[in-house]
């Protein structure tokens, strides 16, 4: 692939999905992931590290943090002369209206889109955990003449999880058939990671369609009508995946990798996740600490217990108090005696005279965004 033949666009979450708790403060791109990054982090270092340096990224609502995170993008290692991150924005930002959708924010800068150089896109999700050379996905497009190719990942627990996902069926020549909810009525499904490859005529040609059949239709909706007379194939991704779609798959996503040979799929050191750095202290671990099996954030002040979990930064964990397989985000302060587990405390949470917050790894326990207990 030729470098920046592809340019890349970053979309949020359709509206009907709704993360219990972190999504009132932020959309999921600005999730706090495993202390140090941002989800949004993840897609567009997989467009950095392919090579593609004009990044569109799409907020829909509560633009503030992304805005903050993402800034001038030169954290991202993207081409300073000629590269570009444009935060583009829908003029509708309720976040519950079924008329702000992605097709509605791409058609409302469809001028921007036009504009662009590359003769091809490679769309990808917000709120989705994953690593792909997108040089790769745009070679395998171009060669196999598609019109349009889909990203899916091959999952055997579909019934219990990714219920907020959408799947496709696939034939055997890897066209895709349809786009579907997953109902959870099999065990065996091939998720739709909503990442698409397409030329740009034909990105623009689908945008224009879908306004003109259905004012709330969303591009998975015009690309599964499409499906019957369009030439649509998949492409297998391999390796590890997170749907952070609910509480509980944001929950299970960080415990997970806090497995090293899980971790260590996600994160190589040939293919960088890139993210706005925070200059503080290090970590300060007192004689009274105990620390196992966790990722810990710089400038916390660690005097209790912690054990499998994800700390962020400049938390402070006080001497007696314990916490065990939960989430807590930065600045938050944990105080003497306090138990905490199988939770997700939130940024700026002071935890005092309620001694044990329990959850359990189906149902993980929530403590809103600066709340005393």
């Amino acid at each position: 692939m030729q470098k920046n033949k592809a340019f890349g666009i970053v979309s949020s979450a359709d509206n009907s999905i709704h993360v219990e708790g972190l999504h009132d403060y932020r959309p999921i791109g600005s999730f706090s992931f495993l202390g140090r990054f941002r989800v949004i982090d993840f897609p567009i270092s997989n467009m950095s590290n392919s090579g593609m340096d004009r990044i569109q990224v799409y907020v829909r609502s509560r633009a503030r943090s992304i805005a903050e995170h993402i800034g001038s993008g030169r954290h991202y290692n993207i081409n300073s002369k000629r590269g570009k991150i444009q935060l583009l924005f829908a003029e509708d930002t309720n976040p519950h209206s079924i008329y702000n959708n992605d097709i509605s924010a791409y058609m409302e800068n469809i001028d921007i889109i036009e504009r662009m150089h590359q003769d091809y896109v490679i769309i990808a999700p917000s709120f989705m955990v994953y690593k792909q050379d997108f040089k790769q996905l745009l070679d395998t497009h171009i060669e196999s003449g598609a019109d349009v190719t889909l990203l899916y990942h091959k999952v055997d627990n579909a019934k219990e999880y990714y219920q907020n996902c959408k799947t496709v069926s696939i034939n055997r020549q890897k066209g895709i058939l349809s786009i579907e909810r997953n109902l959870g009525t099999a065990k065996e499904k091939n998720i739709f990671m909503e990442t698409y490859c397409m030329s740009k005529e034909v990105f623009i040609s689908l945008i224009k369609e879908a306004r003109s059949l259905s004012s709330i239709y969303t591009l998975s909706d015009i690309v599964n009508l499409k499906c019957k007379d369009m030439d649509i194939r998949g492409v297998q991704h391999k390796g590890y995946f997170a749907s952070l779609l609910s509480l509980s798959d944001y929950y299970r996503a960080s415990i997970d990798l806090l497995d090293y040979d899980v971790a260590s799929n996600l994160f190589r050191p040939e293919w960088p996740i890139y993210t706005r750095t925070t200059d503080s202290c290090p970590t300060q671990y007192f004689e009274t600490s105990s620390v196992t099996n966790s990722f810990i954030s710089n400038g916390c002040l660690l005097e209790g217990s912690v054990e499998n979990s994800v700390i962020g930064r400049s938390v402070e964990i006080k001497k007696g108090a314990t916490v065990k397989n939960s989430i807590i985000m930065a600045y938050a302060v944990i105080e003497e005696g306090v138990h905490i587990e199988n939770a997700i405390v939130d940024k700026w949470a002071h935890i005092i005279h309620v001694k044990d917050i329990s959850g359990t790894p189906e149902h993980p326990q929530y403590v809103k965004r600066r709340d005393t207990l």
